[in-house]
């Protein structure tokens, strides 16, 4: 008896964890969109995260807290999201760095100029 109900637990943790990565990605299927605060519900920890040097603010933080006209939603950057690529080096490969060149490459005042044309 102790073995058949191991056996249901096991079957019924691996159907939980195959149906909670569906459910991942069935939520990031439309990423681009969900607004800023439905990223954030998960994803608030990016708000506290920090650079080696204190006083500069990480790319999240430095757009989503701007006083400059900079992109203000998560999904103006992360249009699309793959989770099955599997690391955190495929997510920001999935951020278009000609978002980023419209306005750093002098497109916007007072934005830092990372481009040339």
């Amino acid at each position: 008896m102790k073995k058949v109900l191991a056996v249901c637990l096991v079957l019924l943790f691996a159907s939980v964890v195959a149906a909670s990565e569906k459910n991942l990605i069935d939520l990031h299927k439309d990423v681009g969109k969900l607004s800023t605060k439905e990223c954030l519900a998960c994803h608030g920890n990016i708000m506290k995260d920090v650079t080696l040097n204190k006083k500069i603010k990480t790319y999240h933080r430095l757009h989503l807290e701007s006083k400059l006209a900079t992109p203000k939603n998560c999904a103006d950057c992360h249009q699309s999201v793959d989770l099955r690529d599997g690391s955190a080096a495929a997510l920001r490969k999935q951020v278009d760095p000609q978002l980023c060149n419209g306005c750093h490459s002098g497109g916007m005042e007072g934005a830092k100029v990372l481009y040339t044309q």
